[in-house]
């Protein structure tokens, strides 16, 4: 490659990479890392093509000042760990809030399509959920107990099983950003009418207003995790198929590295829901107040860490 086709293809991604190394101490660690691993990699390949050229200066000198600040606050150890969870993933929500925003209408629009089929189709339930769980659900229905389902298996069984599916279901969902954000979407897409239609079908049995108390107890952090990570898929897709002024290599592996982020950061949220699910959805008999207190704080939680700090922490970073 000649040399001002290098310049050329990289002079933007050199820009952003010296505005870190300039504003250093307003970034976490794992910035610093990144942007550190993009500098020595575009050193090598200009020493390697081009040893006496001021590029290789330039980047000899960006690379030096970033080492230099890595290696002397080397006291990452446990501080990292904090980090991560109250900087790292909100500042990457807040990098992903365009794609938040389209996984959200995807999937509340799929949730709205499965309610009307549901509701016009009676056999539309049964091809979503299947014979043998709508079956089994209308004789609990029958027995008065509508929520059966969720009382038939030990408590920790059922955890294990719910938090390894939920966390596959999320990685699956983000990994379909490598076939581009369509397949990203189509998942969202089938995640969304199976609730739309299994919310529907409880209403039209009359038992609707109690599968939201049970449903939406461990739903709130389960469905929310799901949104996310469609974010997460969205932002894989995006990286190689909109690099914008980026090549494409580096665009697909800063959304690789931001959706990474951000479904490892959903492990907890997965936890939490299979917990709820697993040791609080099967009593029924638990005060309304207590059950519908739990989807309200559910609710705020993952609004606050997902929405509001972002935004709170881009808006300090700026004044």
């Amino acid at each position: 490659m000649k040399e001002i086709s290098f310049i050329r293809q990289n002079i933007d991604k050199w820009k952003s990479l010296q505005k870190v190394v300039d504003e250093v101490d307003t970034h976490n660690p794992g910035e610093l890392g990144d942007a550190y691993t993009e500098i020595t990699t575009d050193l090598s390949f200009s020493r390697s093509h081009y040893p006496r050229s001021r590029i290789t200066i330039y980047l000899n000198n960006l690379a030096s000042a970033l080492h230099n600040h890595l290696y002397k606050s080397k006291k990452e150890t446990y501080s990292r760990i904090i980090t991560f969870w109250t900087r790292e993933i909100p500042e990457t929500m807040y990098r992903s809030r365009k794609e938040l925003l389209y996984s959200f209408i995807v999937f509340a629009v799929s949730v709205l399509i499965g309610v009307v089929s549901a509701l016009n189709d009676d056999s539309f339930v049964r091809l979503i959920l299947g014979d043998g769980y709508v079956d089994m659900t209308l004789d609990n229905i029958k027995q008065g107990n509508a929520m059966g389902i969720y009382g038939q298996s030990s408590p920790m069984r059922m955890f294990l099983l719910i938090a390894f599916n939920n966390i596959r279901v999320s990685f699956i969902v983000f990994v379909y950003g490598l076939l581009t954000g369509f397949m990203t979407g189509m998942a969202l897409f089938y995640n969304g009418v199976m609730v739309g239609a299994f919310q529907a079908f409880f209403f039209q049995h009359g038992v609707g207003y109690e599968s939201m108390l049970a449903v939406w107890l461990h739903g709130t952090f389960e469905i929310s995790a799901i949104i996310i990570a469609g974010a997460a898929g969205f932002a894989l897709g995006n990286g190689w198929l909109f690099p914008g002024t980026y090549s494409r290599g580096y665009a697909f592996r800063q959304g690789a590295k931001r959706g990474l982020k951000i479904i490892a950061g959903l492990i907890p949220v997965f936890l939490v829901a299979a917990f709820i699910e697993s040791y609080l959805t099967r009593h029924t008999e638990y005060p309304v107040a207590v059950r519908l207190g739990v989807i309200i704080f559910s609710f705020a939680s993952v609004v606050y860490y997902y929405i509001v700090l972002p935004i709170l922490q881009s808006n300090g970073n700026k004044n």
